[in-house]
C-alpha cells in the first residue's frame, strides 16, 4: 500500500477546491512531486464533480489507489480502484483525468461511482470512518 505523505494537505484540497482555482490551492500543489501533483489535482477535481453533481453525495477524501493501482501517464491518470468516502461511508470509484503539463490545469475528467464498500472491508483496505 502506498502511504499518502500530505494528509492535512488533502484536508485544505477538500475544504478550499472550488471550481476557479484559489491561489494558494494552486500554490501547494507547486509544492509536490510532479506525478503526487497529478494524483493529488485528480483527486480534487474528483471531489469537486461529485459534489458538483445533483446527487446525494459529499465527498471530503478521495483514494485513487485503494483497490488498483492508478495508471500514470504523462499528463493523465486512470484511476480504476479508487474510493471516496462521503457523510462517513466508502463508495467505490473509477476515473479517468487529464491535466495540462503543470499538472493544474484539468483538461478533462469523466468518473463512475461504484457500490457501498462494505464496513468489514475497510480494515483490510485501510479505510477509516
Amino acid at each position: 500500500m502506498r502511504q499518502f505523505a500530505w494528509p492535512a494537505l488533502a484536508v485544505f484540497f477538500a475544504a478550499t477546491a472550488t471550481s476557479a482555482m484559489d491561489q494558494r490551492l494552486v500554490r501547494q500543489f507547486e509544492k509536490l512531486d510532479p506525478e503526487t501533483r497529478l494524483e493529488q489535482r485528480c483527486d480534487t477535481e474528483a471531489m469537486e464533480q461529485i459534489s458538483a453533481d445533483k446527487s446525494v453525495y459529499r465527498p471530503d477524501k478521495v483514494i485513487a489507489y485503494t483497490f488498483a493501482d492508478p495508471i500514470m501517464e504523462d499528463n493523465a491518470m486512470k484511476a480504476p480502484g479508487a474510493v471516496f468516502r462521503s457523510k462517513g461511508e466508502w463508495y467505490r470509484l473509477k476515473f479517468k483525468c487529464s491535466t495540462g503539463p503543470d499538472h493544474i490545469e484539468v483538461l478533462s475528467f469523466k468518473y463512475k461511482i461504484g457500490d457501498i464498500v462494505p464496513h468489514d472491508e475497510w480494515e483490510r483496505h485501510y479505510l477509516y470512518p
